[in-house]
This record gives structure tokens, C-alpha cells and sequence, in this order.
């Protein structure tokens, strides 16, 4: 008892709760620390929407998804009649059933934007290293999560993706053809899949997904927000310990994401009551028609988030492993050249390089393709050690630096559209110039990244009132 706090008994009913509660649960402290009294920048833009917007979406997909496993069939047999059954029969099931694929879509958007704004701010930096690292697994979760959700209608499409898919990991030497058989549970993909799959996306991922994203919010405050200046406001503080620069985040920032909020829910509506399908980039013409093992698409293309990351995997054959190879042997050369190693790590090194070269010369195209595939997101991990330039946020960067991340955007665009597309010559040779583009992005980083003269970032932040 010696720890309670003690009440006023002139107090409302309402504070006299309140201090019941707070005697027993932290509920006022973590509602200041995080909330009422947590201090962010006051230069925060509309590219900061996108944090709090990932939130709302997320909180959208489980409450649908809860209301969709009341009538959805885990059976092969019956799986599709009771998605149908959803949309024609269960009173407003069509407006949950669009909600919940459109926001699977609308996830990967307001989760791009995110990542893309602390690309160019520098957010990864130091010392938000722990937050980028969770906000990346949070990205692979989510890969994961939408991957074993769109098995789960079992339309054409669902179940040949999950088929090409799938099968991708019987590609990886001594192990594959088990792993596969491990992911899929049996020799196809059938029942035993559709299973496993919605025990995963319903229960498993969805939990872990929850606790990283907890992680992500406990270290992000911890550390504090990074703002489009780059500049720590935590070293600038008032008598009372507070950021000059900072203002608390309820009700300014709470408020003002209200706005953010209002928009995307316009636009978000108008897609479900007017164009679920999008085009048939959110929900594509053959997952209307039920799964047919014995019939094969014409062409089989993930979602439009996976699309990037499919071109990679398609533009790894025989001949871009040998241009891979050369780059290797290119690399270990000018490794060896230049850095100052003594005669034994440069042997190390030249043994590496030649070993890395012919196990790529010796291993199947295809498994290299996933790796590649893989790649693409493990680096993302990696990026708060490429960044070696003086100053976080684009801002104060050399100029040119917005044409690298301009190039960057598209060629991530044209990936995801080839991705779309049916394979041809040109799309192969164009979606091999914007795989090395992609990779030299971030592997070169740490050399081009401290080119140029930046520009002076100054002591606190920059605010226009708008």
C-alpha cells in the first residue's frame, strides 16, 4: 500500500477511477509517454501521415478478417462457395469482403510511402537503427501475411501463385524439394495447404505482426522522431527539460493526422464502392473463377505489391548469373587492389571470390533468381550502415542525390509493371538493367552516397506554419 497514490476526497467520480486504475496499471503514464507527453518534431509534413495511417489499416484487417472467419470454410471443397457465399448471402459480407482486399492493398501503399519517407529523411540513421530494423521485419511479415492470405479465396489465380510460388523453394540445393513439401504439406498444393496457410494468416503471422509493430511504436518513441531536417531535438531543451522544437503529440499531431485519416478514407471508400478490382490490379479477373488444378492460366502474375520482386526473380537467368559472376570476380579484384590488406586477407579474399564465382556457375539459374528475390528485402536490414553521407535527410544532400532516389522510384515501377506483364525479350533485358540498378543503389551507397558537397543542416528545425 505504500506505493499508492493518494486521492483528494473532494475528487470527481472520474479521478477517483482514474487513480483506482493508476494505482494498478500504468494507464495516465503510458498515455503521457506516448501520447500527451511525448514531444515530436513541430516540422513534421504530410509524408509523416503514413506512419499512423499503417496503424489504422492494420486495426482495419483484423477487425475484417475476424468478421470474414465467421463464414469462411478452411476446405479445399468448399472454400471459394464460401467466399461466394460471403459476397452474395451474409448481409454486408460483399462490403467486408472488398474492405478486407482492398486494404490488403491499401497496406503495401501506406507502407511504401512510409518506408520511402525515411529513406529520404534519413530515419534509419543513428540512433533509429532498432526502429528501421523492426519497421523492415514488420515489411517481411506483411509479405508473408498477404502471400498466405490470397491462397485463401481459391480462385485460379490464388492457387497457381501459390503453386509457382511454392515451388520456387524446391529450387534451393540439398533441401528444397523438402522444403517445399514441408510448406505445401503435401505433394500439391491442396488441402493440406489451404490449412496451413489460414492458420498462419489468421493466427500466427497476424500476432507476431501485432508485437512488431508494439516494438517498432515502444523504440521509436524511446529514441524519438526523426524530422524532415534531420536534427535531433532532443539536444536543444528548455529549463523543464522540454524540446524547444517539440510539441506533444496529442492533440497536435492526433489532431492533425485526422486530416491524413479523412482523406485516405475518401479515397479508400471510393475504390470499394466503385473499383474493388482496380483494374483487376487489387483482385484479378481469374480468382473469379474457382481453383482448377488441371487448367493453367494463361499468365500467372502475383498482386501488384509482389510484382517488383517477381521481375528480379525473372530476370535471373543463365546469361544475368554470368554477368553476375563477372561483377563477383570485378568486385574481389578491386577489392584487392585498392583496400590496404595484408597478403593473407587478400588471399582470403581471392579464394572467396573464386569459390562465390564458381558456386554460381554451378548452381541452377533458378535458385539464384530466389535469392535475388530475397535479397531485394533482406537488404532493406542493411541500409543504416550503407548511408555513410555526413547529413540524414535529403534536404541538405547534394542536389543530384534527388535524381539517384528519382531513378530509384522509377525503376521500381517499371520492375512492378514488367512483374504485371506477360514475359518477352525487351521486358527481360529491362527488368535486368533495373535488378543491377536496384542492387547497386544500395551495395554502392556507401561510395556514392559520400560524393558531393552537402549542405550546412542547421541547429534546429526549419517550420513554416501552413
Amino acid at each position: 500500500m505504500a506505493n499508492f497514490k493518494e486521492i483528494s476526497p473532494n475528487a470527481s467520480t472520474g479521478e477517483k477511477f482514474m487513480n483506482w486504475v493508476d494505482n494498478r496499471f500504468p494507464a495516465t503514464k503510458l498515455w503521457e509517454e506516448h501520447l500527451s507527453k511525448y514531444y515530436a518534431p513541430k516540422n513534421f509534413n504530410f509524408w509523416y501521415f503514413f506512419g499512423s495511417l499503417s496503424l489504422l489499416v492494420l486495426v482495419l484487417q483484423i477487425v475484417t478478417g475476424i468478421f470474414l472467419t465467421m463464414h469462411y470454410k478452411a476446405d479445399a471443397s468448399t472454400a471459394f462457395a464460401s467466399v461466394e457465399y460471403i459476397m452474395r448471402d451474409v448481409p454486408w459480407g460483399w462490403l467486408i469482403r472488398y474492405m478486407h482486399s482492398t486494404g490488403a492493398s491499401a497496406f503495401f501503399v501506406v507502407v511504401y510511402l512510409h518506408m520511402f519517407r525515411g529513406l529520404i529523411y534519413g530515419s534509419y540513421r543513428q540512433p533509429r537503427e532498432l526502429v528501421w530494423i523492426f519497421g523492415c521485419t514488420i515489411f517481411l511479415c506483411l509479405m508473408a501475411e498477404a502471400f498466405m492470405g490470397y491462397l485463401l479465396p481459391w480462385g485460379q489465380m490464388s492457387y497457381w501463385g501459390a503453386q509457382v510460388i511454392v515451388n520456387l523453394f524446391s529450387a534451393v540445393p540439398v533441401i528444397g524439394p523438402d522444403l517445399a513439401l514441408l510448406i505445401r504439406g503435401d505433394y500439391v498444393v491442396g488441402d493440406a495447404t489451404l490449412n496451413r496457410f489460414f492458420s498462419f494468416h489468421v493466427i500466427a503471422v497476424p500476432l507476431v505482426l501485432v508485437g512488431l509493430v508494439a516494438a517498432h511504436i515502444i523504440a521509436l518513441h524511446e529514441v524519438g522522431s526523426n524530422n524532415p531536417d534531420g536534427v535531433e531535438i532532443k539536444a536543444k531543451k528548455d529549463a523543464q527539460g522540454i524540446p524547444l522544437d517539440g510539441i506533444p503529440f496529442h492533440p497536435y499531431y492526433s489532431v492533425h493526422d485526422i486530416m491524413g485519416v479523412g482523406v485516405f478514407l475518401m479515397i479508400f471508400a471510393g475504390i470499394i464502392f466503385f473499383a474493388p478490382e482496380l483494374g483487376g490490379y487489387f483482385l484479378e479477373a481469374n480468382n473469379f473463377i474457382p481453383a482448377d488444378p488441371l487448367k493453367t492460366p494463361l499468365h500467372i502474375a502475383p498482386v501488384w505489391y509482389f510484382t517488383p520482386y517477381y521481375s528480379m526473380l525473372r530476370a535471373i537467368t543463365g546469361e544475368m548469373v554470368n554477368v553476375l559472376i563477372l561483377i563477383v570476380l570485378a568486385s574481389g579484384a578491386l577489392t584487392i587492389t585498392k583496400a590496404n590488406f595484408s597478403g593473407f586477407l587478400k588471399a582470403v579474399v581471392a579464394l572467396a571470390t573464386l569459390g562465390l564465382a564458381v558456386m554460381m556457375y554451378s548452381v541452377d539459374a533458378k535458385f539464384w533468381g530466389v535469392v535475388v528475390m530475397g535479397g531485394a528485402v533482406v537488404i532493406l536490414f542493411f541500409l543504416p550502415w550503407l548511408d555513410h553521407c555526413s547529413v540524414k535527410s535529403i534536404r541538405y544532400k547534394p542536389d543530384w542525390h534527388w535524381y539517384i532516389y528519382a531513378i530509384f522510384v522509377v525503376v521500381f515501377f517499371v520492375l512492378g509493371y514488367l512483374g504485371t506483364q506477360p514475359p518477352s525479350h525487351m521486358g527481360e533485358r529491362i527488368s535486368q538493367v533495373g535488378t543491377l540498378f536496384y542492387f547497386g543503389f544500395f551495395l554502392l551507397m556507401p561510395w556514392w552516397s559520400k560524393m558531393g558537397q552537402t549542405k550546412p543542416v542547421p541547429e534546429r528545425v526549419i517550420f513554416h506554419a501552413h
